[in-house]
């Protein structure tokens, strides 16, 4: 259904992959393209230009990845008046019919995400800044959004229970650190656990890098 905004009516339209990451390669500020979707939708005015994009995938944090959560991963808009709350409106709505319970998304530090309590999303957390997700073991680029604080938001149906705690959420971050001693260098395994990070993935490689050390200062 069309939506009318001030002088103009804005439409929701399916999209490819393809023709949403085209979009988002244009205009967005701070974010590429994802590699893949589960669906995308854009939005048009009256004269059938685009002034929108959204691109809603699997929820990047696997402890968020239960099969009935879908993630907007990229959303991006010309400025268009309204144009943000009809792509969100719309994620979710579409995201409902398919089956999905729940729906997310990140805000960064500084957007005041009136566009998603316009059409009944929630605020369920603040993030505080990352330094990032390059590993020893993995290396990858700075994705534009490391150091910066974040918003995580929902809208769900009254049936679809508690997300998992920001604690899991951490812990998953966690998991791209390596375990520091000598010949080792696994990842920490995910887990519920409070506290700062350890060093060492077991008391096992605790013991090794104790005897390690002697040695070096022996």
């Amino acid at each position: 259904m069309p939506r009318q905004t001030g002088q103009q009516q804005l439409a929701i339209v399916p999209l490819s992959l393809k023709q949403a990451a085209a979009v988002v390669d244009q205009i967005h500020r701070h974010h590429q393209k994802p590699q893949g979707h589960k669906f995308s939708l854009g939005v048009q005015d009256e004269t059938g230009s685009m002034r929108g994009v959204a691109i809603i995938g699997r929820p990047v944090a696997r402890c968020f990845d239960d099969g009935l959560t879908a993630e907007v991963t990229r959303v991006a808009t010309d400025g268009a008046p309204n144009a943000c709350s009809a792509l969100y409106g719309a994620a979710w709505r579409t995201a409902s019919a398919a089956g999905y319970r729940r729906i997310i998304t990140y805000t960064q530090d500084g957007e005041s995400g009136a566009s998603l309590r316009a059409v009944g999303w929630r605020l369920v957390a603040e993030l505080s800044p990352r330094k990032g997700w390059s590993v020893p073991s993995r290396p990858r680029e700075d994705r534009g959004t490391d150091n910066v604080a974040r918003q995580l938001w929902e809208q769900s149906r009254a049936s679809a229970g508690p997300l998992p705690s920001i604690a899991d959420l951490r812990n998953e971050i966690r998991n791209e650190i390596l375990c520091e001693a000598v010949g080792c260098g696994r990842p920490f395994p995910i887990r519920a656990g409070r506290g700062r990070p350890a060093h060492y993935c077991s008391p096992a490689c605790r013991l090794r890098a104790h005897r390690q050390r002697a040695k070096a200062v022996a």
